[in-house]
């Protein structure tokens, strides 16, 4: 389920084009964005890897804007219910949302949800790519992927694999289907918390983001087993694949996206993006996404769109294929 978003130079070229865009959108008259006081809904808690990337790039915007932005985390329901709050506004700028992956897969995984992730939101720019690590704490009795196979298979049942939301849950599951290993879900309801229990050793493995592992690898009480994606990361170029370290065939990665209320106008859409567009060209971004273990990687309003109907095709695939189980 790999997506491929390591699109060099993209910022560049959207940047020069949303500029043009919100350019001409102005020279006809449309007003300027925002004319309100911004809230960008999280629909997870603080602390993990997309409440970083979300705050990281507000915190660049937000002198360039001539309104308040703010983040508001809105966690719950494997983030049901901050997004079905943004589905519900009215598209004129003032909400805006960023998600993950799991605001498609939630379709295919929960027994029921508010809203169509596709249809229900109007599609404003996909933000980074999402790598997924297995991290494990100092004290297990296993120091790489061979390691956790070898002590699954003689104990099945027996490790717990730590999970976020439906993602990390679908990589973990994945991984025991592609390993011929059980291992258990254990559900948190962020990275923050999730790494809190590796480190202190409550928990033997988790599947959680870049951002939301690396703070805590300055610890010595962390180890990065492998990466979720078919090659290797920039960020952490000495950490194997899944693949690499013995696990044929696995391969899952993610995204963050930024959306917005279904029905916006599209010359609002275009002085939304650029505001995003800016920001991505400001080099003191670029080194605090570096710093927090972010790979962006931004789209524009129609790849954004054409990219997450793929999406939903490829877990609707998945799902008809009986790689993904919906809850009862």
């Amino acid at each position: 389920m790999g997506q491929h978003l390591t699109r060099r130079g993209m910022a560049a070229a959207t940047l020069a084009a949303a500029v043009a865009a919100a350019g001409g959108a102005r020279a006809q008259g449309a007003p300027a964005w925002p004319q309100r006081p911004v809230r960008v809904v999280l629909p997870y808690p603080p602390g993990g890897g997309t409440d970083v990337l979300a705050r990281a790039l507000v915190e660049v915007m937000r002198p360039h804007l001539a309104q308040p932005i703010i983040v508001e985390n809105r966690p719950g329901a494997q983030g049901l219910i901050g997004s079905e709050a943004v589905s519900r506004a009215e598209p004129d700028g003032s909400t805006l949302a960023v998600v993950t992956s799991t605001h498609n897969l939630n379709k295919y995984q929960l027994p029921t949800i508010p809203y169509d992730p596709v249809r229900d939101f109007t599609p404003l720019a996909i933000l980074s790519r999402q790598v997924l690590v297995l991290v494990a704490g100092r004290g297990q009795p296993f120091a790489d992927v061979a390691g956790l196979v070898a002590r699954a298979r003689a104990n099945p049942g027996a490790i717990g694999f730590g999970a976020t939301e439906a993602l990390t849950a679908f990589a973990g599951h994945e991984f025991n289907r592609r390993a011929g290993v059980q291992t258990e879900e254990v559900q948190y309801r962020g990275g923050g918390l999730l790494m809190n229990d590796i480190v202190a050793g409550h928990l033997p493995i988790g599947w959680t983001s870049t951002a939301s592992a690396l703070p805590h690898l300055a610890t010595g009480q962390v180890r990065v087993l492998a990466v979720s994606t078919a090659a290797r990361t920039g960020l952490m170029p000495e950490v194997p694949t899944v693949q690499e370290a013995g696990v044929p065939g696995y391969e899952v990665s993610g995204w963050v996206a930024a959306l917005a209320p279904p029905r916006m106008a599209p010359a609002l859409v275009r002085e939304i993006h650029a505001a995003f567009a800016r920001a991505y060209a400001e080099p003191s971004l670029a080194e605090r996404f570096r710093t927090l273990g972010l790979e962006p990687g931004l789209m524009s309003p129609e790849e954004t769109a054409a990219f997450l109907r793929a999406d939903d095709a490829r877990w609707a695939a998945a799902a008809a294929a009986g790689q993904i189980v919906k809850q009862q």
